[in-house]
């Protein structure tokens, strides 16, 4: 800043791959050609025609951190117009830091940083500057405010604070189909070089997967992935800084990404027929077997229904769903006579109950099978010719006089006689 007496810090900025370069001002001729907007005041200079580009700053300091030098680290210079060189001024310091983490040279103005900053501790420091009438002790000046700023390196590295990521993605998905989003952060200073500048690459997960190196965004890398034959991956994500050049800090995180399900496989069944022995006696409505089509997909694209085609064979007989096995349950709807018909034979149809329009070309979702049941013969008892006989006898009959006849007989296979 300005001041009356013209207290003036003589700046030492980083430029130029880290040299220390002391601010000088340009000709009057080649700064009167500038734009007055690109240039801001020299402090402790009176003309208005002595003027810097903008990117100058008059009232900061710059200091590196993590400065592990011998010697304290030396930060710029303090002058007053009024400071003769015989000794007569002595320069004090005050503010963030003064005393402890900065020292100045009372004579000669000179500041030092006497112990390593971090930046991600504390970014920059303000102090005030006075100097002093060494025999008064009076001010010869007012103070004068300013900036020391802890200058960056690349001392951290990127951080996923969100890992490790849990992520998921239907089966058969097309390539580039969007997975998930990683981010990481680096304390170092975004606004200076590219310490925080990050690259993002797959260190772990290729070919399947790829990452846009500056968003994060993971997508597929492969068509078809098939969940019934993968069906968890686990993807190794590196963020480096410096831009992914040589030198730079890394860090990475774990994205465990499943393949859901799609229903891309129709029911089959494992065998083209399937033989069912069933007694004659079995009740109506009763559960007389089961068979099963295979569906290896999961949840609702696995869920079958079973249909008899119509035909001959499968009147007597309705099918269900058992819908925690996926079985079809066959059940007897009329009774059955081993010695009016002795076997059975129709086909039952499996259908799929969710579809996927994208899938309709590879085939219809169906499959079909043939059932054949042979009817047990039971060991039943005779049967009556009648279910009811009606006799007359006159009183008086004598004992064992025969007064009428019943008939029985055994349906049986092999019947053996009645008695």
């Amino acid at each position: 800043m300005l001041t009356r007496n013209c207290l003036s810090l003589l700046l030492w900025v980083l430029f130029d791959g880290g040299l220390l370069t002391p601010l000088q001002p340009q000709p009057q001729e080649i700064l009167e050609s500038q734009p007055r907007e690109n240039v801001v005041p020299v402090p402790g200079r009176r003309s208005s025609a002595q003027r810097v580009k903008r990117g100058w700053v008059w009232n900061q300091f710059f200091v590196l951190e993590e400065y592990m030098g011998s010697e304290p680290q030396y930060v710029g210079k303090l002058h007053s117009d009024l400071d003769k060189g015989v000794g007569t001024v002595k320069y004090t310091l005050s503010g963030d830091g003064a005393g402890t983490v900065f020292t100045i040279d009372e004579t000669t103005g000179d500041i030092h940083a006497i112990r390593s900053l971090d930046r991600e501790e504390k970014p920059f420091y303000t102090l005030r500057a006075q100097a002093v009438d060494v025999d008064t002790k009076k001010p010869l000046e007012p103070e004068s405010e300013f900036i020391i700023k802890v200058q960056d390196i690349n001392d951290n590295e990127p951080k996923f604070l969100d890992g490790p990521y849990v992520a998921s993605v239907p089966e058969m998905s097309p390539v580039g189909a969007y997975v998930l989003q990683v981010k990481a952060t680096d304390a170092d200073d975004p606004t200076y070089g590219n310490s925080a500048r990050v690259v993002y690459s797959i260190l772990q997960g290729q070919p399947y997967f790829s990452i846009d190196p500056k968003t994060g965004v993971i997508r597929t890398a492969l068509p078809n992935m098939d969940r019934e034959v993968k069906e968890q991956y686990q993807v190794l994500i590196q963020a480096k800084d410096m831009g992914g050049q040589l030198g730079g800090l890394a860090g990475t995180t774990t994205v465990n990404i499943t393949l859901t399900d799609v229903n891309d496989n129709p029911p089959r069944f494992p065998k083209s027929i399937f033989h069912l022995k069933v007694p004659e006696t079995s009740h109506v409505g009763s559960a007389i077997g089961r068979i099963r089509a295979v569906d290896p997909d999961f949840g609702k694209n696995a869920e079958i229904e079973y249909n008899i085609v119509p035909g001959d064979g499968g009147n007597l007989f309705d099918i269900t769903t058992d819908e925690y096995t996926q079985e079809g349950v066959i059940k007897l709807k009329k009774p059955l006579d081993f010695e009016t018909k002795k076997a059975y034979t129709f086909k039952v149809e499996a259908s799929n109950l969710h579809l996927d329009h994208r899938f309709h070309s590879v085939g219809p979702f169906k499959d079909t099978a043939t059932v054949k049941i042979n009817v047990l013969d039971m060991d039943e008892p005779p049967v009556f010719s009648k279910p009811m006989y009606t006799m007359e006898v006159y009183e008086d009959t004598p004992v064992g006089t025969i007064i009428g006849a019943v008939t029985a007989q055994d349906l049986d296979a092999g019947s053996s006689s009645v008695r």
